[in-house]
């Protein structure tokens, strides 16, 4: 299983970005997909997910009523609007699926991609 992020990029405060996560090889509808985040020298923070199969949501609250995470599992691609961004949502934006979760540790994620840079100036 690969996760291919994208879309990250540079904003001014208040703008939008949309990330996008492909995922190619074997998948199940038993996954948990998912968005965390890390600025550099702190730890991995959960941002949003959503269950394959039913579309159920997490968020976390810092994101809560700016961020909708989204899946189209015919393309089995997941994203991420981000909206009104602030300066405090500058990461390295990663992708990551686990089985049978809806909420979980970066570091207990099955599988996971590169990261994608947003940056958002004040």
């Amino acid at each position: 299983v690969q996760l291919q992020a994208s879309g990250g990029g540079s904003v001014q405060t208040g703008g939008s970005l949309r990330l996008s996560c492909k995922v190619s090889g074997r998948t199940f509808d038993r996954y948990g997909m998912g968005w965390f985040r890390q600025v550099p020298g702190k730890e991995y923070e959960f941002v949003a997910s959503i269950k394959r199969s039913s579309g159920r949501t997490v968020y976390a609250d810092s994101v809560k009523g700016r961020f909708t995470i989204s899946r189209d599992n015919a393309e089995n691609t997941m994203f991420l609007q981000m909206n009104s961004l602030k300066p405090e949502d500058t990461a390295v934006y990663y992708c990551a699926v686990r089985l049978d979760a809806l909420s979980w540790q970066f570091r207990e994620s099955n599988y996971w991609g590169q990261g994608t840079l947003v940056t958002v100036s004040s």
